[in-house]
């Protein structure tokens, strides 16, 4: 069982302590994240990845019992493809294939684990606001849970990730304005109707099933730590999660280092980016990566304080550049 014993709030003022934040599911002002009496104990012995994301059970915040979310999420391959390494001069290069999860992203983590909190808890409601990849994942995941799914996507959301939605049953608003405003709107009518609020971001559940990765592929890398790790950043949660999971490696004495972070935005859509190089705001264009094209990053204070710590970096990619990349 993963018991935590204190927080760190992230807030756009900086960090702040936060003095009982155990059973605090939600957050308003920034992410909360949940801290262990760390230790090596924590850490499962080398083994088959069968259990999934479930196998780092410890450090989640989980209480003892069976695991009642249906699907199978986590434990994604870890792949040495000697054709792209040739290709583009990296003989050390692995990609984690999060595409082997129930909807093809890295998103279902966050999802079974807030669902999981719904089964326990017997929440019957789940909502999220999201350009699409979360909104798909959350909406499948509630449907194979038995819960009901409201979703709040912007108005522009692409019609084939509308259809996905919809074919789960999930209640599904699109919303003027765009993922801030839906982000809003999720998180009010969460307030007001006691729905579960599975919002990135907002929820520190999220982070936590995100940090999974990491640990991951510290583990199919025979426990050794990569010297990157390349992330794509919309809200930049996952990034964060990332960071976190390694920093926590070497908390529980397993680690001594984590890797450099180099976080990947869009030209079209590149606040954090434009933030960590010293650069004036501008407005977004949009791209074709809908996964990463969020304007006002929710979790943008804390990816580029990773990044920093991390001596890494922040880049932008064209649309053309994505375009030849996934050819």
């Amino acid at each position: 069982m993963g018991t935590p014993i204190g927080a760190t709030l992230i807030s756009e003022d900086g960090i702040q302590p936060v003095v009982d934040v155990a059973a605090e599911l939600a957050c308003p002002t920034g992410l909360i994240e949940l801290q262990y009496a760390y230790g090596p104990d924590l850490v499962p012995p080398p083994e088959a990845l069968s259990e999934g994301m479930w196998r780092w059970r410890n450090l989640l915040p989980l209480e003892d019992g069976p695991i009642l979310y249906p699907l199978p999420v986590g434990g994604t391959p870890l792949l040495a493809l000697p054709g792209l390494r040739r290709l583009i001069g990296l003989p050390s290069l692995y990609l984690k294939t999060e595409t082997r999860s129930p909807t093809g992203s890295n998103k279902d983590r966050a999802t079974a684990l807030v669902l999981e909190y719904a089964l326990r808890e017997g929440a019957t409601t789940v909502t999220a606001a999201s350009t699409g990849n979360v909104a798909v994942s959350l909406a499948t995941g509630a449907a194979a849970s038995g819960v009901r799914a409201v979703i709040f996507v912007p108005e522009d959301v692409g019609e084939g990730k509308l259809r996905m939605m919809r074919a789960t049953g999930a209640t599904v608003f699109r919303v003027r304005g765009g993922y801030k405003d839906a982000f809003k709107l999720s998180r009010a009518c969460a307030a007001a109707y006691g729905w579960l609020d599975r919002n990135t971001g907002a929820n520190p559940v999220t982070l936590e099933a995100k940090k999974t990765v990491a640990l991951e592929i510290w583990d199919q890398l025979g426990r050794e730590v990569p010297d990157v790790v390349v992330v794509p950043v919309g809200d930049g949660t996952t990034l964060s999660g990332i960071a976190k999971g390694f920093r926590e490696l070497i908390a529980c004495g397993v680690s001594d280092r984590g890797p450099r972070l180099l976080g990947v935005q869009a030209e079209g859509c590149q606040p954090l980016k434009r933030i960590w190089a010293g650069e004036e705001p501008v407005p977004a264009a949009g791209t074709i990566a809908d996964g990463i094209n969020v304007s006002y990053p929710i979790n943008g204070v804390t990816a580029v304080r990773d990044v920093r710590d991390s001596g890494g970096a922040f880049i932008a990619v064209s649309d053309d550049a994505i375009r030849a990349a996934i050819s």
